[in-house]
């Protein structure tokens, strides 16, 4: 293992989907490198799809009380269409996680109430003070999704670098109407995910479970 491998080892190692903040605000420089470094990661024909909105502390908080309360009322209506199903490994690991935030936040399984408004606290995005909007050009489809993908993990990777926390979200980008609305986004833009992220709250009890990552034997048909 080289120095710099362990390093990125390290920071992915590190990194978890973090669900409590401090309000204390990110500065904006930091902001900048974190997608600066991103803004490296590989993407189809170099087209670099993704574009980010990003809120201050009181748009974050503005927005996230509106969309918590619309959330309560609306069905979700998002721009890329759910998965079909989780089944078989995926369902497994779908419900351990669950299980484990649920658990972290004292909820008792049996209390849905509960877990229902552990759920809408999604749309206030956790009590983060930055949230980013990311949308990629609906004219590259699925191949500006996958774009995308790559550019959230480098950007969560690059937040961690740089001491801070994030947690990117699917339910926000399920009210793809209402956010297009608020932002007066294109039409021709998707609405792929958020990502909240600012200072870790550390003590937490929400902060301080992490979910296992499966064996490479799950992961690797060699041939």
């Amino acid at each position: 293992m080289t120095a710099d491998h362990a390093t990125l080892d390290a920071i992915f190692a590190a990194r978890h989907s973090c669900r409590a903040y401090l309000p204390k605000p990110v500065e904006t420089v930091l902001i900048e490198q974190a997608v600066a470094t991103a803004a490296r990661a590989p993407s189809w024909c170099n087209a670099q799809p993704w574009q980010l909105l990003i809120t201050s502390p009181d748009e974050t908080a503005r927005l996230g009380a509106a969309l918590h309360t619309h959330a309560q009322t609306h069905a979700m209506q998002p721009d890329l269409p759910w998965p079909a199903s989780y089944s078989g490994v995926y369902k497994s690991r779908r419900f351990d996680c669950g299980m484990q935030l649920y658990d972290a936040a004292g909820i008792p399984r049996e209390d849905k109430p509960a877990r229902a408004a552990q759920m809408l606290e999604n749309f206030r995005f956790f009590g983060a003070p930055h949230m980013a909007l990311i949308t990629s050009p609906a004219e590259l489809g699925a191949y500006g999704a996958l774009d995308c993908g790559g550019f959230v993990t480098a950007f969560c990777a690059a937040l961690g670098s740089l001491g801070l926390a994030s947690i990117p979200q699917a339910a926000p980008a399920g009210h793809a109407p209402f956010l297009r609305d608020w932002f007066d986004l294109p039409q021709d833009r998707l609405i792929l995910c958020a990502i909240s992220f600012g200072h870790a709250d550390s003590a937490a009890p929400l902060n301080r479970f992490r979910t296992p990552r499966a064996p490479l034997s799950e992961v690797i048909d060699w041939r």
